[in-house]
């Protein structure tokens, strides 16, 4: 129903409540009210996705510091990056993050989910979590043992060949990284290219595959531009949802279950505005404690990248079509006309997953590679013919906080990553620019290439590295963990995904990881809602 639909009382109620249309909420949306049975109300903060650049894959370039749709937050002082806030932009629209983000479809590694099994999440191990995974995809290559057809969540091939990624495969092979053309298949380990969220050249958002097809039943309320501004309790069972709707507070009451789906930041921080937290931080902003819960916030996890930048030796380059007039229109009128080539790029083409260490399990970085470059994601591109290759460490031991500044929802929480606290991380990052390295002067890459523009030749040393890591280094965007599932004191929820010592409330999106993933975030989020909608509707039998 539209948005509107839900506007015409002071008190509404509903059997589930879900606050975030995102990677995670769109699809709770779907699902739980697939029968017909159970209504739901969807909040978003922000607006409809009509905006023209979510649905062109390369627009995520242009909605990184789109204030409309993105929450723009940034973290405090980081002492490893030598005092730099960083940049943390996150979905503020329908789908989420899932509307802006660089389009990569990579589930992580087996061991991830076997680890989470291991640390006493059951239900949550490899062969648990590969059924989800599969009933969510539309894979085009069609169904098999890892991949499912005629899932709502498109997952393609690129598009548009490029002779700069094709290189980069094979130089990565040249050094001894085997070719995979699956990352989510056996084994992850190898180089390849990446397979993207899209379908026919657009951008398939959790907004557009799960939530469109669900927006006509009766039982749906979907209301965008709804800030949520606090969970309501009576005792300790959450009972409905405060929330601002175009500036007009509002009340909605659940008759079964409350579902948080923020996200890593807006998750906890509701938890933490609603009187679900570390009790001295309630306190000191005046929000009465409902449950001393310290967990809420803690062991923020994020992936760090370090990017290196190739000055290209061909005018083959995005950077050579978006400083051309001629060639930018003829781009743009391809897009439109064919829904193919360079617009259909998502924030890496092909890439690699290797091991910096030869005793390690599994791969421990992940490359990122891009056939342009700039010198901050979102900003200009070079003025010369340019491509970059980024190291991603896939399991930094560095855990941070997000924490809320006041009693205030719309201010922005307060975000500590800790990136590179830790001395693994930080050799990590070296060992993996090393490698790099050795790939990006492979012979398949020589025809390609004039020189390294950043970090440059001069930067060899593990110190001079390192230093290189603090100066530049920054988030690919993949916050999580910060109410994270578990059995211990601190885990803020059980493996079914409830809220420890609260009836009535789950968390359900990366928020609820134990600890990151060895690849990109989405998929995995897509997974958790699709495993979480089944144990809800489980439960309320």
């Amino acid at each position: 129903m539209n948005n509107n639909a839900v506007s015409g009382s002071d008190q509404l109620e509903f059997d589930y409540i879900i606050v975030g249309a995102g990677s995670a909420g769109c699809v709770l949306a779907n699902r739980l009210t697939a029968d017909g049975k159970s209504s739901v109300l969807l909040l978003e903060a922000g607006p409809e996705d009509k905006h023209l650049w979510i649905h062109i894959p390369l627009g995520y370039g242009r909605l990184f510091k789109e204030k409309t749709v993105n929450w723009m937050y940034q973290t405090e002082p980081e002492p490893g990056l030598n005092g730099r806030n960083v940049f943390q932009p996150r979905g503020k629209v329908l789908g989420g993050s899932s509307s802006i983000n660089g389009l990569l479809y990579v589930r992580g590694q087996h061991e991830d989910y076997d680890r989470w099994r291991q640390q006493g999440n059951l239900g949550w191990g490899y062969d648990d979590v590969l059924p989800y995974f599969k009933k969510a995809e539309d894979q085009t290559r069609g169904g098999n043992e890892f991949h499912g057809a005629g899932g709502p969540l498109p997952v393609s091939d690129w598009r548009h060949a490029d002779p700069l990624s094709e290189a980069f495969v094979d130089a990565a092979v040249q050094v001894g990284i085997p070719r995979n053309p699956d990352f989510n298949g056996a084994t992850q380990e190898g180089a390849g290219f990446f397979q993207t969220t899209t379908r026919g050249g657009r951008r398939a958002s959790t907004a557009v595959a799960y939530l469109r097809p669900a927006r006509a039943r009766q039982n749906l309320h979907v209301e965008t531009s709804a800030l949520a501004e606090r969970i309501l309790f009576e005792g300790r069972r959450a009972v409905g949802v405060s929330y601002r709707a175009a500036g007009i507070p509002r009340t909605a009451r659940a008759r079964k279950e409350i579902l948080i789906s923020g996200g890593a930041y807006n998750s906890p921080q509701l938890l933490q505005l609603s009187g679900v937290g570390p009790a001295e931080l309630l306190r000191q902003h005046g929000i009465d404690v409902v449950l001393d819960a310290p967990g809420v916030g803690s062991d923020l996890q994020d992936h760090l990248q370090v990017r290196v930048v190739m000055r290209c030796s061909k005018p083959i380059t995005l950077n050579d079509i978006v400083n051309h007039p001629v060639r930018k229109v003829m781009t743009g009128m391809r897009y439109f006309a064919f829904r193919t080539g360079p617009l259909t790029i998502a924030a890496g083409t092909s890439g690699a997953f290797f091991r910096t260490n030869p005793r390690l399990a599994s791969p421990d970085i992940q490359i990122h590679f891009l056939p342009f470059s700039t010198d901050k994601m979102g900003e200009k591109l070079h003025p010369f013919s340019g491509f970059t290759a980024s190291v991603c460490q896939l399991r930094p031991e560095s855990r941070g906080s997000i924490k809320i500044r006041s009693a205030d929802p719309a201010a922005p929480p307060e975000i500590r990553i800790n990136y590179l606290a830790s001395e693994v991380d930080r050799t990590t990052n070296v060992e993996g620019l090393k490698i790099l390295r050795k790939i990006l002067r492979a012979p398949a890459l020589k025809p390609y290439t004039v020189e390294e523009v950043d970090p440059g030749d001069k930067v060899t040393s593990d110190e001079a590295l390192l230093a290189y890591c603090r100066a530049r280094g920054s988030t690919i965007y993949h916050p999580t963990s910060t109410c994270r599932m578990g059995n211990d004191s601190l885990a803020v929820v059980d493996q079914r995904l409830r809220v420890r010592g609260i009836d009535g409330l789950r968390v359900v999106d990366a928020s609820v990881m134990p600890d990151l993933v060895s690849g990109n975030t989405n998929a995995p989020v897509i997974m958790i809602a699709e495993k979480a909608s089944d144990m809800i509707l489980q439960d309320a039998r």
